[in-house]
């Protein structure tokens, strides 16, 4: 047996009670602050509206003050949260400014209009959350987690000065709203340049398969630079695509391809969910499916959906992380309730998910033409079948109370998901486009129809048959290998 000895590299955890540095406190309130600026013009907005903008550099919508509310608050809460938990880190003070530099990095892009500054802050805001992925920049694999993140970002950046130079070729425009002004008139070559090259970024920043090594890589990042990362990092796809959608809604062809590699990347990132062991990697695979579904939204031509769906999804994955070592201790496999679906629970869930999608149909109107809004409905129905089994499956009840339950909180749910889309649509409803409903193709079908065929698959465990599957599902989830922690003494926090 080896003899080895490692010298101790961490002490004791540092003493929590002692006077925080002023610039954490300082930031803090900060950002609160901001928060309740933003809730003011959130409501300026909505009461007066009118144009906000510098002409030429900067124009305050509807998106810009909604987006200005959420990350305020995720920021906010998350500054919060950190005072605690990066108490006594030799990275305390830079850590809190890199989020802070960040959030107004965000601030500034949904409000940018001039193309140089929106590839500038969009730029930003990638190397800004490269550097929280290394915060311990003492730990060779966060330094590496950080590298491979900044090489994804300045992919990221670089297709989108790409695509940003082929508008302003195409058009003469210097800013977003002149470049959406100018739509009608794209096409031919250099538009596929522009139009792909958006998407392409939309999807390295979203984590969508297959660009989403960089988030499964991103492991090292404190726990709340990670919930920051998936509350809203990830988001900037759907908004990039929001901001152009008259450019990439010039084509059918490319809106049904942004739907096929939103569905990919939907189905995938739940197998890859699948194989997971731990709670971090768990939520990471969650998030390239979850991102998969809002650009699946956005193909399909509803806009406001997804960014309802980054809202939603935002506050449902900063919640997660920020509590996933609670989790840890929550549950165990030897603990887990799992129960067989009857016949009777079978019958409760399929009719939970189509009174899902009827609710949301009569309160939205999406659904009720021949168009691509059926699917949307179609996937609320999937979304609400998947959440109705899961409860029936493992919750902790009585067949009778889990039967009667299901129902009662899922309908609800959908009913207040509708309600939410139609407000936050109806803030957004100053934009060029924010709902642009393509007609039903073969096509469509064809991708409907094999998104059904995998989707029961998977709801029937059929991909927990194959060994072969198993193995390269989890080898698709693995994360670079220079990140990977093999010995606790390679870390050091102090």
């Amino acid at each position: 047996m080896s003899r080895r000895t490692s010298k101790p590299t961490v002490g004791a955890l540092p003493d929590t009670t002692v006077e925080s540095p002023s610039v954490p406190v300082a930031l803090t309130w900060l950002v609160w602050s901001l928060f309740a600026a933003s809730v003011a013009a959130l409501l300026a907005r909505v009461r007066f509206g009118g144009a906000w903008e510098v002409p030429g550099v900067v124009a305050i919508d509807g998106l810009t003050v909604l987006l200005w509310v959420v990350v305020t608050f995720f920021s906010a809460i998350i500054h919060s949260y950190s005072r605690r938990y990066m108490a006594g880190s030799a990275h305390e003070t830079s850590f809190f400014t890199t989020v802070f530099g960040f959030t107004v990095a965000v601030m500034g892009l949904v409000a940018a209009d001039h193309v140089g500054l929106f590839w500038l802050l969009w730029l930003a805001m990638g190397l800004l959350m490269a550097t929280l992925i290394g915060t311990v920049d003492g730990w060779p694999q966060a330094r590496a987690a950080a590298s491979v993140a900044r090489r994804s970002f300045f992919a990221s950046s670089a297709l989108l000065g790409v695509a940003l130079t082929a508008l302003w070729w195409a058009t003469g425009a210097t800013t977003v709203s002149g470049i959406a002004a100018s739509a009608d008139s794209l096409g031919g070559p250099v538009w596929v340049v522009a139009a792909v090259a958006l998407v392409l970024a939309a999807m390295i920043q979203s984590a969508l398969v297959p660009f989403h090594s960089w988030l499964l890589s991103s492991m090292t990042a404190p726990t709340p630079a990670s919930a920051l990362m998936h509350a809203g990092f990830v988001n900037a796809g759907g908004i990039l695509l929001i901001r152009f959608a008259p450019v990439v809604t010039v084509d059918t062809t490319l809106m049904l391809g942004i739907v096929a590699v939103g569905a990919a990347s939907a189905l995938l990132g739940k197998l890859l969910k699948a194989v997971q062991s731990d709670v971090k990697s768990e939520l990471g695979c969650s998030t390239v499916g979850q991102m998969g579904f809002m650009i699946m939204q956005a193909g399909l031509g509803f806009f406001g959906a997804a960014i309802t769906h980054l809202i939603l999804h935002g506050f449902y994955k900063a919640y997660h992380f920020l509590s996933a070592g609670g989790q840890v201790e929550h549950t165990s496999p030897t603990e887990r309730d799992s129960h067989e679906t009857s016949l009777a629970g079978a019958v409760v869930v399929l009719a939970t998910g189509l009174a899902g999608g009827a609710v949301f149909a009569l309160l939205t109107g999406k659904g009720t033409t021949l168009s691509s809004g059926l699917l949307l409905v179609l996937f609320v129905v999937f979304t609400t079948l998947h959440a109705a089994r899961s409860a029936v499956a493992h919750t902790a009840l009585s067949p009778t109370a889990r039967y009667g339950a299901v129902p009662l909180v899922f309908i609800p749910a959908i009913t207040v998901y509708a309600l939410v889309y139609v407000a936050i649509s109806g803030v957004l409803s100053g934009l060029p486009i924010v709902a642009a409903p393509t007609e039903l193709t073969a096509l469509h079908g064809v991708v409907a129809a094999v998104f059904l065929a995998v989707y029961v698959a998977i709801e029937t465990g059929v991909h927990e048959r194959s060994q072969r599957l198993y193995v390269a599902l989890l080898n698709a989830s693995q994360p670079a290998s220079s990140t990977v922690l093999t010995a606790t003494e390679e870390y050091n926090e102090y």
